[in-house]
């Protein structure tokens, strides 16, 4: 009999605690419109002396 109400006050501060879902958030508060500037703006030009940093081989990570 002691284990029965040992688990229902498991069962009670389990319910306590995660016993409701959060709100739910809508998608339109998930989401922001900006506008963009024309042309993709000035990180979408190509700089071909800078590409080298994003440059990724996987030979030449592992030494071989």
């Amino acid at each position: 009999m002691n284990k029965e109400l040992a688990v229902d006050a498991d069962a009670a501060a389990r319910h306590a605690r995660f016993g409701t879902l959060p709100e739910r958030i809508r998608f339109e508060d998930m989401t922001e419109e900006v506008k963009a500037a024309p042309g993709g703006g000035g990180h979408a030009s190509y700089n071909p002396e800078g590409s080298w940093q994003y440059y990724s081989c996987l030979a030449l990570d592992l030494g071989l």
